[in-house]
């Protein structure tokens, strides 16, 4: 079983942000299992699908990115033994990269941060890299709008791929 969790904030303010690259490619997941976010619990909107016989939940924490960790914690309490996936916006990357690492620390992301403050570093990560506009505050630029759309479009179409050929 795997549990996929994409970072994000909710709200229309939200949308298109850097900071919302999870949520994006948690809903490309969705589309491409044909499935959808229909339920609310464990502090998330959970999508429930199976892939080559293996269950797989979608989630997107309804706590805001920085108290992410409080809805994979009730999700790892629910399904110990499944495995955790986290797809997250990287500064430390250049734009539209993707890297996937098994295990590791949370970096300077404070969703990530949150995670593992609550269930330590055992669980993967997908970052999509967003590079940063030195000329912005750190959170001003995560928060604003993606400005080459094309280009995030195509790297959530990439990630979501690589985490379906994963599972």
């Amino acid at each position: 079983m795997y549990i996929i969790v994409g970072l994000g904030n909710f709200g229309a303010k939200y949308d298109w942000t850097y900071h919302n690259l999870g949520f994006m490619t948690c809903d490309a997941l969705a589309n491409k299992m044909g499935i959808a976010f229909t339920k609310e619990k464990y502090k998330a909107l959970i999508a429930e699908g199976n892939l080559q016989g293996q269950k797989v939940i979608l989630a997107k924490p309804l706590t805001y990115m920085n108290n992410s960790g409080e809805a994979v914690t009730l999700l790892k309490q629910k399904f110990k033994d499944a495995k955790i996936l986290v797809i997250v916006d990287d500064i430390d990357l250049p734009a539209g990269k993707i890297r996937y690492r098994e295990r590791g620390s949370s970096g300077t992301h404070n969703g990530l941060r949150s995670i593992v403050s609550f269930i330590g570093e055992d669980f993967e990560r997908v970052k999509i890299g967003i590079g940063r506009d030195q000329e912005k505050d750190l959170a001003d630029f995560v928060l604003s709008k993606i400005q080459d759309k094309e280009l995030f479009a195509k790297a959530i179409d990439d990630a979501s791929d690589f985490i379906l050929g994963k599972l």
